[in-house]
């Protein structure tokens, strides 16, 4: 029977709303600072996010939603790539003010959850699609500068060829921390995310959210609204777990059921 050596978190949607509340808010941001007439709404936004990746985002918006209902059209320039590369860096320049700004809170249970990793002793890693200086934000502006080194392995952006649901990145990081799949958990939000982990074998725990809640969570180990808290239980939507907020009791059972 496995023990349990590592938790491997998702970063966006997973440990915070980061993808309404900041990478949707500095994606607009970025469009009208470059002059385009874009502007995204919450709703185009949760089409988009069918897509991983940024860059990857802008040129589907591009290929399947431009022009828009306006009639309005984009020439693209000879330079498309390093176009497409610019406006990213300009929407991560924004997003890393929100941060800074305390735009985006972490999620229910997410510190406490930290906390008692670190007081057990447990190995803890990050596999994102998003870039490390959004990763590096989002830790920086909740928990302090110092909880970058919480984390073994911050596995993000670029660093595979092939981003979620390929399941490249967490692979990385079980690799990178020398651990096999059946000593860790993921903890993961989407469908494409799920796809992520269990193509690398993991057991996989999903925390909902406003562009989630409708996602096929059929493969997840435990399906949740956030991971709770003492005093603020958590909703199991799916699966079965005994604790009313999500522990490394919990963690436990799961990765030896």
């Amino acid at each position: 029977m496995s023990q349990l050596e590592a938790l491997i978190f998702d970063v966006d949607g997973t440990l915070a709303d980061t993808e309404r509340d900041g990478h949707l808010v500095a994606f607009n941001m970025a469009f009208e600072e470059a002059g385009l007439d874009w502007h995204w709404s919450v709703e185009l936004y949760g089409q988009l996010l069918a897509v991983t990746g940024g860059k990857e985002r802008i040129r589907y918006y591009l290929n399947d939603f431009y022009p828009d209902e306006r009639g309005h059209a984009f020439s693209k320039p000879d330079n498309f790539d390093d176009f497409v590369a610019g406006l990213h860096a300009s929407k991560t320049k924004f997003y890393t003010q929100l941060m800074a700004d305390g735009a985006v809170p972490l999620r229910t249970g997410v510190v406490r959850l930290f906390q008692e990793a670190r007081d057990a002793g447990l190995r803890m890693a990050i596999a994102t699609t998003t870039t490390p200086a959004n990763v590096t934000a989002l830790l920086t502006h909740t928990l302090g500068a110092e909880s970058v080194d919480w984390f073994e392995v911050i596995a993000a952006g670029d660093i595979v060829p092939a981003k979620k649901p390929a399941p490249d990145i967490y692979l990385y990081a079980i690799e990178k921390m020398n651990l096999k799949a059946e000593q860790c958990l993921a903890f993961e939000d989407s469908y494409n995310g799920l796809l992520s982990s269990r193509g690398a074998d993991l057991k996989t725990i999903v925390t909902i959210n406003d562009y989630t809640s409708d996602h096929d969570f059929t493969d997840a180990e435990l399906v949740l609204s956030d991971f709770g808290e003492p005093d603020q239980a958590m909703e199991v939507i799916q699966g079965h777990c005994d604790e009313s907020y999500f522990n490394l009791q919990s963690a436990q059972k799961l990765l030896q059921a």
